[in-house]
């Protein structure tokens, strides 16, 4: 044996040996990617989807040693692309929003769902101010009578329900909704031009301490940041509720809405060559709460996208290395103990 190869040997097994000192594998520490290309993102333009594939990419790269990218859009441009293998993995594919494009591209082959990242909740929600200084209003049918305390600035004879972006289809949830908890004829359901303009009314009503009634969604920045009381409805009714997202609904009865799961979606393609990765992909779930608080420290502390990732990773380890094998957390951990 040559004293080059004595000197290497014992290198290695130094080596092993620091390793072990420390609670992992030192061989472990250099992952061989399965693919030879960047795993490839779709970035959907909302905070939850953004902060997630922050979280994920940390991961891929620093536990899988993949190199990766992030292609942002719209949620239709990004599914088509997924299906076309433009990009390998949808993070939040919000199921219930475009029921009939996803049934078609499963049925095509070109996707699969590989796991439920979370359970998204949506409903109706007022200040806690608000409910405090009108302790008997709990459910959405005792706005019934108060439509002067929710005033349309617009149409002062009526109240005021904020819906959701013009064209989403929660506004015909809430539309329908208050058709059918007979307020109607006392409120105007009002669709601002954007998410970006609903957001803003409802903050600034709130930092001026205004009374507003409003339908908004979980888990957001938003809902994690302001101190609101969403209001009861009754339990979730599946025929009902059928009718209420119903555009031509003729009678919408009085129903709560069903909680529903945001689906991760991978290309087929990508998900035989690597199965590791789809594995780990199929893992990732969050309480929708836990990701509610993270987005609202994000809104509170002013944080930029990538320092929101790196503070629920850092904030939530007990939930992200439900993810990964041992050897893979101790690879992310090392890195973002440097971060």
């Amino acid at each position: 044996m040559t004293y080059r190869m004595r000197i290497n040997q014992t290198f290695i097994a130094a080596t092993l040996l620091v390793g072990a000192t420390l609670g992992f594998d030192a061989r472990a520490q250099a992952p061989s990617c399965e693919l030879d290309r960047p795993v490839k993102f779709g970035g959907m333009n909302w905070e939850s989807n953004l902060m997630l594939v922050g979280v994920q990419r940390f991961i891929v790269e620093h536990g899988y040693g993949c190199k990766t990218q992030m292609e942002q859009g719209d949620t239709l441009p990004m599914f088509a692309a997924l299906q076309r293998g433009d990009v390998d993995i949808n993070t939040e594919v919000w199921i219930t929003q475009m029921q009939e494009p996803w049934d078609k591209a499963v049925a095509s082959g070109k996707i699969k769902q590989v796991g439920t990242v979370f359970t998204g909740t949506d409903g109706w929600y007022v200040p806690r101010y608000t409910a405090e200084k009108y302790p008997d209003l709990k459910r959405a049918q005792d706005l019934v009578g108060r439509k002067d305390v929710f005033a349309d600035s617009e149409d002062p004879g009526r109240g005021r329900i904020y819906g959701c972006a013009i064209g989403w289809t929660c506004g015909t949830l809430t539309s329908n909704l208050a058709r059918a908890f007979k307020l109607d004829d006392e409120y105007t359901v009002y669709s601002p031009g954007s998410s970006a303009a609903q957001r803003a009314a409802i903050v600034s009503a709130y930092k001026r301490k205004r009374d507003i009634v409003f339908y908004y969604w979980t888990p957001t920045s938003l809902i994690g940041s302001l101190d609101l009381v969403k209001l009861e409805m009754p339990p979730a009714d599946e025929k009902k509720l059928e009718c209420i997202a119903d555009p031509k609904c003729a009678d919408p009865q009085p129903t709560g809405l069903q909680p529903y799961p945001v689906a991760t979606a991978v290309n087929t393609d990508f998900a035989a060559k690597a199965p590791t990765l789809v594995e780990f992909l199929s893992r990732v779930s969050v309480p929708e709460d836990t990701l509610t608080n993270a987005l609202g420290h994000m809104e509170r502390a002013g944080l930029e996208m990538s320092e929101a990732s790196t503070y629920f990773m850092k904030q939530y380890p007990d939930v992200w290395k439900n993810w990964v094998p041992a050897d893979v957390a101790a690879r992310v951990a090392q890195k973002l103990d440097g971060v």
